[in-house]
């Protein structure tokens, strides 16, 4: 290691993730709030970090700001705390959070997509893209690890991917070695890149069996971790339970150590999830007090290790010598003796004072001093009583000079004596440091020696076990060559009572096989007495042929049984499923038959509406020629009011608010003209979706024929394939009576051993095997037609439901334009009916007007 130390604490990011579908599904609300780039408030409470991501923050920006200055070696900001691992440093990024949080993407991300790509897949492209700039004359060595702890065991991923991240702790480490070919010098540095496994609660997620097993070693490997943090952020333990969780052990370094340590914590916006942000962020804060000492891991040269040998042994000689110097003057000054080794400045201090005095005494009565160490053969208390028996001649003036320049050299003694005052405290402060390495050292050497006794203890008891071992594989041998033996005395025994049980299977098989035949030649000599009223005696060359054909009969006629009993079975269930099928297609049939008359209905309902639409146009003509009429007469009715409207401005003042009140009566209509015709316009409107609904309702009632077409087309195919079935099943009803006929003659023949088949066995086999093929070409085709049937009632099921929906939501698009067209038809009327009504008001209230006129004139 090299020796440049620096201590730097733990840096945290926070991250949190946008909603997912499930919160969003659930309407959670989004509960924390960012101040600046780095706080966040939850509940009322400010969390401070060193970067705070927001929802919206990309891949890209947050390995800019945490990762890339982890790879490149250039000057670190102040928002950066990770040394270039290419320089020589350790390095290690890890990410803490609950379940689901956003961990797997923050690290990983999507490997192949450049936008979605996490930090592990950025920092390598980065660590090679680096290497190609560097110097020519550095050569690499890159070593890569990735593993999981899983259930508190180790397993190694590069052969098995991670498919359980979310339920272990992930470790991608990277350990990189450079060498300068030049100057030999080499330096080391490792990158952990760590994927913590999600913190759960049971009571949410509901885990049972192996799923809880794995949340408590994931929950108590994480609780080894907050004990960690905890024990190094309060800094007064002297024990830190690393040794507790496998995962604390690997991350020793990481936490406390020599290696500087980015830590993300990733958070859910959710509230559902309240209590586990908030119990992230302390944790996080947390970790943020804890400092970690880090340093260059150089590997020096042997030349570089003699040069600092050398260096740190000057230092040393030279420590040494000065804390003698001080232990000895330190000694002088707690006995009360002035004599001693003193500084040159304090030696300087005193020859001046010598000097002073033989100056002030006019001549020398000491005699010459020579060299700079005569003060220190003679005290400055002996010179001083001396000194009271020299003449001095000197006045008032030079004498208060000279006692305040022994004052000043008093003062300045003062300080000297603090001076050596500090520097023995800094040499009881030495000494202190020395003790305590020696106490180091001496329990250094303490731990080896336990450590080497540890040693020949672990020796001798591998010794031991060696031996035991050796032992233990021999009495292994003995017992694995007895257990041989016994396996085969058992196997033997079991052979001997199977064969044993054989042998009397095969004697009460032969009994059987005899009285088989005996039925069976009585059988044939009662035939022959019927016949011929003689006995038939068969040859003995019949009789074999007849044992060889029998035995090859009877295994074929044990198929057959089994093959037509499964036929029985199949065409009682055929005929189950057909009666089922007619039964839901008589059902079919009475809903169609309700469709067509909803069908019917419905039209009779369109055609209603076509005539009330076209009610509606008429009623519409009528009011454009009132409207047109009405119109005409307001202009007849202003030619007339113009010529009173001269005379009127004439008139006396006293008439001016009748003049005004005639002004808003004759603008009234122009109003209510114009209200008719935006009403007008909004009626046409109106039509014009009702013509539009209308004829989507005509394309629907096509839609419905033509499925309805199709329903029937489909169940008249679906009747004859019912045909089909039945004339299928009356075949496999003659077959299966065929071959029931068949295995009662097949059953009187059966006969004794195994023998070989002769030209007519073989034809008879042939043609068994012939009707045994087309007995399951008929099976598996009436299987087939089962299938397809059943496949096919539910479409036509849904169809007809959809059918029926479509006649419904018909019945209520009619319903609603019916009502509509009484709406707007009964509107037309009052609007027709008010018009007429305030046309007939506005002839009456000018009726009398032209008299007044005439009579003025």
């Amino acid at each position: 290691m090299a020796d440049a130390r620096a201590e730097c604490s733990i840096r945290v990011l926070c991250r949190f993730r946008p909603f997912n579908d499930a919160e969003v599904r659930r309407g959670d609300l989004f509960f924390p709030t960012f101040q600046g780039d780095d706080t966040v408030v939850v509940g009322g409470k400010s969390y401070v970090f060193d970067r705070v991501f927001p929802t919206n923050t990309t891949q890209e920006q947050v390995y800019n700001t945490c990762a890339k200055q982890t790879v490149k070696g250039m000057r670190r900001s102040p928002m950066c705390i990770f040394a270039d691992v290419l320089s020589g440093y350790n390095g290690t990024i890890f990410a803490y959070g609950q379940t689901s949080s956003g961990k797997t993407y923050t690290m990983e991300g999507k490997l192949h997509d450049e936008q979605q790509k996490g930090i592990i897949p950025r920092i390598a492209s980065d660590i090679f893209n680096y290497i190609f700039t560097m110097d020519e004359n550095l050569e690499f060595q890159i070593k890569v690890s990735y593993f999981e702890i899983y259930m508190e065991k180790i397993r190694d991923l590069l052969d098995d991917m991670n498919e359980h991240s979310s339920r272990s702790h992930s470790i991608f480490l990277i350990d990189i070695r450079q060498e300068h070919l030049e100057t030999e010098q080499k330096l080391s540095g490792k990158l952990y890149l760590v994927d913590l496994a999600g913190s759960e609660k049971v009571s949410k997620t509901g885990a049972e069996g192996a799923v809880l097993d794995e949340a408590k070693n994931i929950n108590k490997s994480l609780s080894s971790l907050g004990n960690v943090i905890s024990a190094l952020a309060e800094g007064s333990k002297v024990h830190v339970p690393y040794r507790d969780s496998k995962m604390t052990r690997i991350l020793q370094d990481s936490l406390g150590g020599n290696c500087r340590t980015t830590m993300f914590i990733c958070c859910s916006p959710s509230s559902f999830n309240d209590a586990e942000t908030k119990s992230t962020l302390m944790f996080g804060q947390r970790a943020k007090t804890i400092r970690n000492t880090v340093s260059v891991n150089v590997e020096l040269t042997a030349e570089q290790w003699k040069r600092k040998y050398e260096k740190e042994k000057d230092k040393s000689k030279n420590q040494k010598e000065t804390i003698k110097m001080l232990e000895a003057e330190l000694n002088c000054r707690r006995n009360g003796e002035t004599r001693g080794p003193v500084s040159k400045d304090r030696g300087a201090v005193k020859l001046t004072a010598h000097w002073l005095l033989t100056r002030a005494s006019g001549y020398l009565l000491l005699p010459r001093l020579q060299g700079e160490n005569i003060l220190e053969r003679e005290p400055l208390e002996a010179l001083g009583s001396r000194s009271s028996s020299i003449m001095i001649c000197i006045s008032e003036e030079e004498r208060k000079k000279y006692e305040e320049e022994i004052d000043r050299l008093h003062s300045k003694l003062d300080d000297k004596d603090d001076e050596i005052l500090k520097h023995s405290q800094v040499v009881e402060e030495l000494r202190e440091h020395m003790r305590e390495r020696d106490k180091l050292v001496a329990s250094i050497r303490r731990h080896s020696e336990d450590v080497q006794t540890h040693m020949r203890r672990l020796q001798g008891e591998n010794d031991c076990a060696k031996v035991e071992v050796e032992e233990v594989l021999q009495a292994l041998e003995e017992l694995a060559l007895n257990y041989d033996l016994k396996s085969q005395e058992t196997h033997l025994q079991a052979l001997e009572t199977e064969l044993s049980r054989m042998q009397k299977e095969s004697g009460q098989q032969r009994k059987r096989i005899a009285k088989v035949l005996n039925g069976l030649m009585q059988d044939l000599s009662e035939f022959s007495m019927v016949v011929g009223n003689r006995k038939i005696r068969l040859p003995v060359e019949v009789s074999s042929a007849l044992e060889e054909e029998f035995t090859v009969a009877r295994i074929y006629i044990a198929k057959i049984r089994s093959e037509v009993k499964y036929m029985v079975k199949r065409c009682r269930r055929l005929e189950n499923l057909q009666q089922e099928c007619h039964r839901k297609m008589q059902e079919t049939g009475s809903e169609l038959s309700s469709c067509q008359l909803l069908i019917s209905q419905h039209e009779a309902n369109i055609h209603s509406l076509t005539e009330c639409m076209q009610n509606v146009e008429m009623t519409k003509r009528e009011l454009e020629d009132s409207f047109h009429a009405l119109s005409e007469e307001m202009a007849i009715l202003q030619g007339q009011e113009d010529s009173p409207e001269k005379e009127r401005n004439k008139k006396e003042p006293r008439e001016g608010s009748s003049v005004k009140e005639e002004e808003r009566h004759r603008e009234a209509p122009y109003k209510q003209f114009g209200h008719l015709q935006d009403d007008i316009n909004k009626k046409q409107k109106i039509i014009g979706e009702l013509k539009d609904r209308n004829q989507k309702l005509e394309l629907e009632l096509e839609q419905l024929r033509s499925d309805f077409a199709c329903l029937w087309s489909q169940e008249q195919e679906k009747s004859k394939q019912v045909e089909e079935l039945r004339s299928q099943l009356e075949q496999c009803d003659s077959s299966r009576q065929g071959v029931k006929e068949l295995e009662r003659t097949v059953i009187a023949e059966v006969g004794l051993g195994e023998r070989e088949g002769a030209t007519t066995q073989k034809e008879r086999i042939s043609f068994l095997e012939n009707n045994l093929e087309h007995l399951t070409k008929i099976h598996k085709q009436l299987v087939r037609d089962n299938m397809e049937l059943r496949s096919d009632l539910p479409k036509l099921e849904r169809r007809l439901q959809r059918t029926a929906e479509r006649v419904r939501a018909l019945e209520g698009a009619l319903r609603g334009a019916k009502a509509g067209a009484a709406r707007d038809r009964l509107f037309y009327l009052q609007e027709v009916e008010r018009l007429k009504d305030f046309m007939k008001s506005r002839r009456s209230h000018h009726c009398p007007c032209p008299a007044p006129t005439g009579s003025a004139r």
